[in-house]
C-alpha cells in the first residue's frame, strides 16, 4: 500500500499537467525539436506520434504556420499571386521571440492564423513551458537563428507526388480552395520554393525520416533518444561521465518522501531502499559486457549479453552500508570492502580504516555512498582505490544525491596597490565538480542532483543526515 502522501503527490502532478500550468523547473532547459519537410509531407503526423509516445512528459507543439504574416488589402486582392512558401511570408522575428521565451521557461501567446481570411485572428493561444517543445513547419530549418535553438533537427522526406495529392485534399477540404487554384499555386510557388528553400535545408537535419508518419521504426528511435536526453541533467553536457537515472513521477514521489522531515524511519528506509536498488541496477548497466548466444527451453536461439563478473563493492562507512543489501540482491556472492573516512566540516578528511579485497586491482569497483556533498570524502576514497591499483575507468560511484554547485568562501588578501586588506570571493568546486575535475574517467551514477551546500556543508534541499535517518540514530 503506497502512503497517501505518495498517491496525492502523483495526483497533484497529473492535475497540474493537464491544466497546462506546470512551469519548467528553473535552470532546466527544455528539449527543442524542429520538424521540417515539404508541404503535406506528414510533419504533423510525425509530431503527433512523437507526442503520443512521450505521454509521461510535458510536450507542446508550435506550428510555424501560426506565424504567417497577415495580408494587407492589396495583397488580399491578388492573393493568388502571393507566395506562402517563401521565407518572407513568415514573421520569423516573432517566432524567435516566442521560442526564446519558452526556452527560458516563460509562457507565451502564439498567434492564431486563419487560412481562409489570411490574417491573424483573436484569441491567440497561450502556450506554457514544457519539457519538450516541438516546432513544426516547412521552413523551420531554413533560418540559422531558429536552427540554433534546436536540440534535434528532423526532416520528413516523402515522394513529391504523394505530397501533391495530400495537399490537394487538405486545401480543398480544410481550407475551402478549389482544385484548379491549388494546382496553379503548387506549380507556380510551392514546387519552386521547395526546391529553392526547403529541400536545401535538409542538409541541416540530424535525422531524415523517409515515408513520414508511416516510418514507425524511425519514430521509435527518435522517442528513445529524446527520453535519454530528458534524463540527463545539464551537468551531463559538461561532464560526460555523470549519469542521472531517468526521472519519472515514481522517482520524484519517492524523493518527496525520503526528503520530507515528517517521514517515519520505516518509510524512509523503505523508499530509500527502492531508490538505492534503482541506482545499483543502473550502475550495473555501465559494466563492460560480451555478447553471447544461448538456447531457450523452446529450442530457440537468443542473442544476449554477459556482464563482467569480476567486480566488488566498496562502501563508505557508515551511510554507504545502507546500499550493500541492494548490491547483494543484484550480485549474488559479491565481495564488499569498507572504508571509514573521518573529518569535520570542509577540511581534515582522514582515512581511519580500510578493508578491501586483496585482488581489488583486477576488479571493477562499485563505490557506495548515498550522498555526494563536498566531495572531499569521495576524493579520499577514490584516491585510496587508485593507490591499490584500481584503474580510474574501473570505478563506478553510486549515490542517491549529488551536489552540483560551488560554494563560496571568503579570504582576506592584501591589496598592495592601495595598502589595504580586501575581502575576495573565491569559488571552491564542490561535489560533482570536485570529483569530475580530479577523476574525469570514473563514472558517477545518481538519482538526483541538488543545488548547493549550506554553511555547515549540508546538502540543500537534501534529505538531512542520511545515516542517522536510515539507521535510526537521529
Amino acid at each position: 500500500m503506497e502512503p497517501a502522501a505518495l498517491r496525492s503527490g502523483f495526483n497533484d502532478h497529473i492535475s497540474v499537467e493537464s491544466n497546462g500550468g506546470f512551469d519548467c523547473p528553473k535552470n532546466k532547459q527544455p528539449f527543442i525539436i524542429g520538424v521540417a519537410g515539404g508541404t503535406a509531407s506528414g510533419k504533423t503526423t510525425v509530431c503527433n506520434q512523437i507526442i503520443s509516445q512521450l505521454h509521461d512528459q510535458r510536450v507542446v507543439l508550435v506550428n510555424q504556420d501560426s506565424f504567417y504574416r497577415s495580408l494587407n488589402d492589396d495583397q488580399l486582392v491578388n492573393v493568388h499571386e502571393y507566395n506562402f512558401d517563401h521565407p518572407a511570408a513568415f514573421n520569423t522575428e516573432l517566432l524567435l521571440s516566442c521560442m526564446e521565451k519558452l526556452r527560458r521557461g516563460h509562457p507565451v501567446n502564439i498567434p492564431s492564423y486563419d487560412f481562409k481570411s489570411h490574417k491573424s485572428i483573436e484569441p491567440s493561444r497561450l502556450v506554457n513551458p514544457a519539457d519538450v517543445i516541438i516546432l513544426e513547419g516547412i521552413l523551420v530549418l531554413h533560418d540559422f537563428h531558429v536552427r540554433n535553438l534546436m536540440n534535434m533537427k528532423i526532416f520528413v522526406d516523402i515522394d513529391s507526388d504523394v505530397r501533391l495529392a495530400r495537399r490537394i485534399q487538405r486545401d480543398t477540404v480544410e481550407r475551402g480552395r478549389n482544385i484548379q487554384n491549388v494546382l496553379d499555386q503548387y506549380s507556380r510557388f510551392v514546387k519552386p520554393s521547395f526546391e529553392e528553400f526547403i529541400l536545401p535545408s535538409k542538409k541541416f537535419a540530424d535525422i531524415i525520416i523517409p515515408r513520414g508518419g508511416d516510418n514507425d521504426v524511425a519514430i521509435d528511435l527518435i522517442v528513445q533518444h529524446i527520453l535519454t536526453k530528458l534524463g540527463q541533467h545539464d551537468l551531463c553536457k559538461i561532464y560526460p561521465n555523470i549519469n542521472v537515472i531517468f526521472s519519472t513521477f515514481q522517482i520524484r514521489g519517492m524523493h518527496t518522501l525520503v526528503r520530507d522531515v515528517k517521514t517515519t524511519k520505516h518509510d524512509f528506509v523503505f523508499y530509500s531502499d527502492r531508490l538505492i536498488r534503482l541506482v545499483v541496477e543502473h550502475g550495473l548497466g555501465h559494466l563492460p559486457f560480451t555478447e553471447k548466444q544461448i538456447i531457450t527451453p523452446t529450442g530457440s536461439v537468443y542473442s544476449g549479453v554477459v556482464f563482467c563478473k569480476r567486480l566488488c563493492g566498496v562502501s563508505v562507512i557508515r551511510s554507504g552500508e545502507s546500499m550493500e543489501n541492494a548490491l547483494r540482491a543484484c550480485c549474488k556472492g559479491i565481495k564488499i570492502g569498507k572504508i571509514l573516512i573521518h573529518g569535520d566540516g570542509k577540511n581534515g578528511r582522514q582515512l581511519i580504516y580500510e578493508k578491501l579485497p586483496a585482488d581489488i586491482s583486477s576488479r571493477h569497483v562499485l563505490l557506495l555512498d548515498p550522498v555526494l556533498a563536498s566531495g572531499n570524502s569521495a576524493i579520499k576514497a577514490i584516491s585510496l582505490l587508485l593507490s591499490k591499483g584500481v584503474p580510474e575507468t574501473s570505478i563506478i560511484f553510486l549515490n542517491l544525491i549529488s551536489v552540483s554547485s560551488a560554494t563560496c568562501c571568503f579570504s582576506a588578501i592584501p591589496k598592495f596597490t592601495c595598502h589595504k586588506m580586501s575581502i575576495v570571493k573565491l569559488q571552491a568546486p564542490e561535489g560533482i565538480h570536485a570529483v569530475c575535475r580530479k577523476f574525469p574517467k570514473l563514472k558517477i551514477v545518481t538519482s538526483e542532483i541538488d543545488s548547493s551546500l549550506d554553511k555547515n556543508y549540508g546538502v540543500i534541499p537534501g534529505m538531512g543526515e542520511f545515516g542517522d535517518r536510515y539507521f535510526g540514530t537521529d
